[in-house]
């Protein structure tokens, strides 16, 4: 799928090629939706080329003159494709190509192949068969591609690290850039929590806790699922008040919807799939979990700390960068159902402290991870990589 840009020849903005595995809903795309939206038009232009294919997400980007390219890879590695990225490169012309995560890692030897003169590769969480990030293979194969990368951008302080020692980025290659949110989009409810269309429960009288996100093992809402049952077991008392509302679909909402059932809770959660009204839905909850077994930075945290929402969230990636424990939420070991529980009970019985945790969030939200900042960063950082090239700077990744 090939849309045409809006733009004529003489346009001599910089073009930046975005290369994700798949331009869909998640965190990675929503970010890069918000780079595209919020950086000044003059500055760049952008096009998005997926690997496998082109959703409806699209549809969230506000600006007329962006390309779409989905190149329907089926499975395996991207060598045959080589080629076509190759044309497609030249045919393009970008300044800088911009890939995410190992999934699109490989297209920068194609991009240097057509003469792109900046490639740019980001690292925006872990992957799903390395949450640790041991595994001597997908190390091996980022060293294999560092040669064709100009620069690193890594989303937290612990990916800087793991390219730092286990992918052996020079420091002068890299560079750690915070997601930014939108403070305006979301934002704390004014007065009392309005009512969620479709939702069995009413925030005026029901304690909300909720979570946001795809189904699958990464994200680990089972996790969740079960503490929230364990937690009405230990407080029979809060069957009146607390209520679970987990947004999102995937492989994982069978295994939760069991172990609501088995525990004879069903009534007391709500799993109405994917929904596009989240801002909303943010604003109707009272607490944001993110049980998360692996984690870049994540939008949904953020999100939930510009609604006003007190964060339980695991210790994995840089989640603990996010949320000041104790201040902002608290943070749990990842995979430990009972400690989530505690932390879940904890708010649920204390809702003046979990308030002032959401107002807190709120105020750190607003002061260190504005979307304006993020895009300010991303903008000065394609600006000093294009002057660099323009002055002959060596491209040099060895250490």
């Amino acid at each position: 799928m090939l849309a045409p840009a809006r733009h004529g020849s003489a346009d001599r903005r910089p073009l930046v090629a975005h290369v994700v595995f798949r331009f869909d809903t998640g965190g990675l795309e929503n970010g890069l939706v918000n780079l595209i939206n919020h950086m000044p038009a003059d500055a760049y232009r952008h096009a998005v080329i997926a690997l496998t294919d082109v959703t409806d997400f699209r549809r969230r980007v506000q600006r007329d003159d962006v390309q779409f390219i989905a190149l329907n890879k089926p499975p395996g590695h991207a060598l045959k494709l080589y080629p076509r990225l190759t044309r497609l490169f030249r045919e393009l012309k970008p300044a800088i190509v911009h890939t995410r995560n190992l999934a699109a890692l490989e297209c920068v030897l194609p991009a240097w192949m057509a003469g792109v003169p900046v490639r740019v590769h980001g690292e925006h969480g872990r992957d799903v068969e390395d949450l640790d990030g041991s595994s001597r293979k997908y190390q091996w194969l980022r060293r294999a591609y560092k040669p064709w990368v100009t620069h690193y951008v890594a989303l937290s302080n612990d990916l800087a690290g793991y390219l730092s020692d286990k992918v052996h980025v020079a420091a002068s290659a890299l560079s750690q850039v915070y997601n930014g949110v939108d403070t305006a989009r979301f934002m704390p409810a004014e007065g009392a929590p309005p009512a969620i269309e479709g939702c069995p429960f009413d925030p005026a009288r029901h304690w909300l806790v909720g979570t946001v996100g795809r189904m699958q093992r990464v994200k680990a809402q089972p996790a969740l699922a079960q503490a929230f049952v364990d937690v009405l077991q230990r407080r029979p008392a809060l069957r009146e008040r607390l209520r679970l509302v987990m947004i999102g679909g995937g492989p994982l909402r069978d295994e939760v919807q069991r172990i609501v059932d088995a525990a004879g809770v069903a009534e007391l959660c709500w799993l109405p799939g994917e929904r596009s009204d989240v801002p909303l839905l943010m604003r109707s909850l009272q607490c944001f979990v993110l049980p998360s077994l692996a984690e870049g930075i994540s939008n949904t945290i953020l999100e939930g700390m510009a609604s006003g929402l007190p964060v339980i969230a695991t210790d994995v990636g840089g989640n603990a960068e996010l949320v000041d424990d104790g201040g902002t939420g608290l943070i749990v070991p990842p995979g430990d159902a009972s400690a989530l529980a505690g932390a879940l009970e904890a708010l649920a019985c204390d809702p003046p402290r979990a308030a002032a945790m959401g107002r807190a969030g709120r105020q750190r939200a607003v002061s260190q991870f504005s979307l304006q900042a993020m895009v300010a960063r991303y903008q000065d950082l394609y600006d000093q990589q294009l002057r660099n090239k323009r002055a002959g700077q060596p491209h040099r990744q060895d250490r």
